[in-house]
C-alpha cells in the first residue's frame, strides 16, 4: 500500500485541518460510521468530519495525496452498505469522510430551487421550504429516518411521490480524481462562484453570490422531468425506474460516492392539498385494476400509492412500534441522534457478549404501550391480505371515491374508506416503519434467525402477476416474507427473514434468477451497495467518474484495486 504519507502523518495532517475531536480512529468511536444500517462493515484508517466545504476539500487533498481510498458518507441510512467500508481486503487505507456537519441549505429563485450542501437532510429541507408552500423531492419515507438530500441524488433514490421519480439533477459541484491521479473540482452547479477551488467553495458556503450569478437557461435539469410520463405507460413491458437506468446516470446523479459531491441544485415542488384513501382486498387483481385507473384515467397523477402486505403490516405493527411512536412524539429530526445513542449502547453491550439486548428491552417496553394504529386500519388488517394507501389531490378525490364505490359495489373481495387526517398520516407512517421492523425482528430472534435477505425490485409496468410465489424448497427456509412498496411505480421492497443456518447470500442469488425470469430490474432505488453487482451501464458510469478507482472502492461488487486492476 504505497502512499506519500504514512498513516500517523496522514492522521496528524487531518487533525490539523479539522481538529482532534473530528478525527476518529478508535474502533468504538468509528463503529457508527463504518457499519451499515442493515448490511456491510469494515475497517477504516480514520473517520473525518469536516466543518466547512473548504475543510472538506483540504481533507480530500490529504487523503488523495496519501493514496487513501475515500468513502463519502452523509446520514448512513442506506440498506445495502453503499456508504460504508466492506471487508478488510482493500489495497490502500480507507478514510471515511462524514458530511454530517455540513448542513447548509440555500433557497434560490424565489423558492423554486434550492442548493444543498453535503449534510443537508430531507427533514430540514422540508421545514425550510414550508414558508414558500413548497416541498423537496421526497417528504415521506426516507425523510422519516434522517436521510440526506445528496444521498438521494447520488443513489438515484426513488421514494414514494409518484409524480417526481428518482432524485436527479444535472447541476452539481463535485471533485474527482482524474486519470492522471490529480484531484480537480468541477463546477456544474450553474452559479458563477470564482475560479479556484478555494474561491468557489468559500463563496458558495457563505452565499457570496448575486442573483445575476445564477444561470437559469443552461439547458440542464434539476429534477426528472419525464418520469410523470413514463410511470403512466402501464402497458409497457419494462420497469418505470431503477438505479442502473442509463438515461438517468449523469455526473453526480447515480454516482454512488464515486466522486465527492459538495453541492447539488434541485427543483422544489408546490405543496398540494390532498386526501388519503385506504383500500383492503384479498384479490391482487383488485389492486391492479385500481392502479390502472389511477394512472390512466385520472386527469392528474396521484401523489402517492403505498402497498403493504398483511404480514408486513403485522411485523411493522409489533416491531416498528417504537419507531412509529418516537416519530409521533419527537419528529423525524430526532431519529438520527436516537440511532447514534442506541449504537453506542449496543457497542458497549457487545463487549460483554450481550448483542441484541437493547432491542429486546425496547421490544419488551413496547408491549406495554397502547395500540398505536387506527381502529379502521386494524379492522381492515383482519379482513384483507393486501392493503393500499393512496394520496390524491383534493380536486380529484371525488372522482376516485366514485370509482372505488362503483368498483367494490358488487364485490366481496375488498373495500375502502376515506381517511381522516390522522388516519392518513398514521397509515403512511406505519408503511415506513415496516422497513426497520424486519431488523428489529432479526435482532430479537437471533437464536432462530440467520439474517435478512433484502431486495428492492422494479417490476414491468404491465405486470399483472406482481404477487410473488416462491418454490417450496425456498419458502421452507424463510420464517417471514415482508412485501411492501411504491405500488403505482411497481417498485417493491421484499424482505425475507431466513431461518438459522440458511446461507443468505446463496438465497439472494437464487432470488436474482427468479427476478430475471420475471423481467424485473434490481435494485430499484437503494443503490447497488455491496449487495448487488453493478450492471454494465452503471459500471461504465463509475469508471468514467473515477478512473483511478479512488472513491467508494468495491461498490457494486467491482474491483477494490487501484486503477480497477
Amino acid at each position: 500500500m504505497q502512499s506519500n504519507l504514512d498513516a500517523p502523518q496522514t492522521i496528524q495532517k487531518l487533525i490539523t485541518i479539522v481538529g482532534k475531536q473530528h478525527v476518529l480512529t478508535d474502533d468504538k468511536d468509528t463503529r457508527l460510521y463504518r457499519q451499515g444500517r442493515r448490511y456491510g462493515a469494515g475497517k477504516v484508517l480514520a473517520v473525518v468530519a469536516p466543518g466547512s466545504l473548504l475543510e472538506q476539500w483540504q481533507v480530500l487533498q490529504t487523503a488523495v495525496n496519501a493514496d487513501c481510498i475515500v468513502i463519502m458518507q452523509a446520514a448512513n441510512t442506506g440498506l445495502t452498505g453503499g456508504s460504508t467500508p466492506f471487508g478488510d481486503d482493500y489495497d490502500r487505507p480507507v478514510v471515511l469522510i462524514s458530511t454530517r456537519r455540513l448542513l447548509g441549505i440555500q433557497v434560490i429563485n424565489d423558492g423554486q430551487q434550492v442548493i444543498c450542501l453535503p449534510g443537508a437532510t430531507l427533514d430540514k429541507l422540508e421545514k425550510d421550504l414550508a414558508p414558500f408552500n413548497r416541498e423537496p423531492h421526497s417528504v415521506i419515507g426516507s425523510s422519516c429516518i434522517g436521510a440526506s438530500v445528496l444521498g438521494g441524488v447520488c443513489n438515484n433514490s426513488g421514494g414514494a411521490l409518484v409524480r417526481r421519480g428518482p432524485a436527479y439533477t444535472e447541476l452539481a459541484l463535485y471533485a474527482q480524481v482524474n486519470s492522471s491521479g490529480e484531484l480537480e473540482l468541477v463546477n456544474h452547479l450553474g452559479v458563477n462562484l470564482g475560479q479556484t477551488p478555494e474561491e468557489i467553495l468559500s463563496n458558495l458556503e457563505n452565499k457570496n453570490y448575486q442573483i445575476g450569478d445564477i444561470i437559469n437557461n443552461s439547458g440542464c435539469c434539476a429534477s426528472d422531468h419525464r418520469y410523470g410520463h413514463d410511470v403512466k405507460q402501464v402497458d409497457e413491458n419494462t420497469p418505470a425506474r431503477f438505479n442502473a437506468d442509463p438515461s438517468r446516470l449523469y455526473e453526480a446523479s447515480g454516482s454512488a460516492g464515486k466522486v465527492c459531491v459538495f453541492a447539488v441544485r434541485l427543483d422544489t415542488f408546490e405543496k398540494i392539498p390532498s386526501q388519503v384513501f385506504y383500500v383492503g382486498t384479498n384479490s391482487h387483481d383488485d389492486l391492479t385494476e385500481i392502479r390502472r385507473f389511477l394512472l390512466k384515467d385520472l386527469p392528474r397523477l396521484p401523489i402517492a400509492g403505498e402497498y403493504i402486505h398483511r404480514v408486513a403490516y403485522d411485523i411493522g405493527a409489533e416491531y416498528g412500534k417504537d419507531t412509529f411512536m418516537f416519530i409521533e412524539k419527537f419528529g423525524t429530526a430526532k431519529v438520527p441522534a436516537a440511532f447514534a445513542m442506541k449504537d453506542k449502547v449496543d457497542a458497549y453491550l457487545e463487549k460483554f457478549r450481550m448483542k441484541g439486548l437493547s432491542d429486546k428491552v425496547l421490544q419488551l417496553i413496547t408491549k406495554f404501550l397502547p395500540n398505536h394504529l387506527p381502529k379502521r386500519m386494524n379492522e381492515f388488517r383482519d379482513l384483507y391480505e393486501h392493503h393500499l394507501v393512496i394520496r390524491i389531490e383534493n380536486q380529484d378525490a371525488e372522482q376516485v371515491e366514485s370509482f372505488l364505490k362503483r368498483y367494490f359495489q358488487d364485490k366481496t373481495s375488498g373495500d375502502f374508506f376515506r381517511c381522516t387526517e390522522e388516519e392518513g398520516r398514521k397509515a403512511f407512517l406505519h408503511r415506513f416503519a415496516v422497513a426497520g421492523a424486519a431488523i428489529r425482528y432479526r435482532d430479537t430472534h437471533r437464536s432462530k434467525v440467520e439474517d435478512i435477505v433484502a431486495l428492492d425490485i422494479a417490476l414491468r409496468r404491465n405486470d399483472r402477476e406482481w404477487v410473488e410465489t416462491l418454490p417450496k424448497e425456498m419458502d421452507d427456509l424463510i420464517i417471514h416474507k415482508l412485501y411492501y412498496g411504491h405500488f403505482l411505480c411497481h417498485v417493491f421492497h421484499q424482505d425475507y427473514i431466513v431461518k438459522k443456518g440458511v446461507d443468505p447470500l446463496a438465497m439472494e442469488h437464487q432470488m436474482w434468477h427468479l427476478l430475471d425470469a420475471r423481467g424485473a430490474e434490481y435494485p430499484a432505488e437503494h443503490n447497488v451497495g455491496h449487495l448487488y453487482a453493478a450492471k454494465p451501464a452503471l459500471r461504465t458510469h463509475y469508471e468514467k467518474l473515477d478512473p483511478t478507482n479512488s472513491f467508494n472502492v468495491g461498490i457494486g461488487q467491482t474491483s477494490k484495486q487501484k486503477h480497477w486492476r
